[in-house]
């Protein structure tokens, strides 16, 4: 897995980032891309997007959206994809209730790809802790549909966590207090 820059909270917290508003009152989007990169950098469970097991199933996910004819804008890396889909939640959802919405619906959307992620990989006895490749640990399931839902969840989990971790902190950042479901 790709390893944050430092190992120190200390330094991390130091370092931590600061987002600043326009004269209009707006967020200005050079801090927002600013603290998007502090935790790629700095949280672990940011960083993954960065992992090559998790750039493959990214690829995967890009690949066969494209293939089932889906509109997809085709990004270099699931960082990059990430990055956007965090600057366009803060876009679209730019109230309170707005982001508090948003940020629940990926906490549904994460509880039920873990648990059918958890169920798919114990049915088939999946290594995916150990498995270098989850696209070819995958390749154990017997039907094409049970792996293209299964490779799914693994990225919908990826995503949704490193979504809710970075939003959960804007979140806090905007209105004064931390996120509660």
């Amino acid at each position: 897995m790709s390893k944050p820059k430092s190992n120190s909270a200390t330094d991390a917290h130091l370092n931590s980032p600061v987002l600043r508003r326009d004269e209009s009152g707006q967020l200005d989007l050079d801090s927002v891309a600013d603290c998007i990169q502090w935790f790629l950098d700095y949280d672990q469970r940011v960083a993954v997007v960065r992992h090559p097991k998790v750039e493959e199933l990214f690829q995967w996910k890009q690949e066969r959206s494209r293939s089932e004819g889906e509109n997809v804008y085709d990004f270099n890396r699931a960082e990059d994809r990430l990055a956007i889909g965090i600057m366009q939640a803060l876009a679209v959802n730019a109230s309170e209730r707005g982001l508090h919405d948003w940020i629940s619906q990926l906490l549904n959307a994460l509880e039920e790809a873990s648990k059918a992620n958890e169920e798919t990989a114990a049915a088939y006895k999946l290594e995916m802790g150990e498995a270098a490749s989850t696209v070819r640990e995958a390749a154990r399931i017997p039907t094409e549909r049970g792996r293209t839902e299964f490779l799914t969840s693994c990225w919908l989990e990826v995503l949704c966590t490193a979504e809710i971790r970075v939003l959960g902190w804007f979140y806090q950042e905007l209105y004064g207090r931390p996120y509660q479901p």
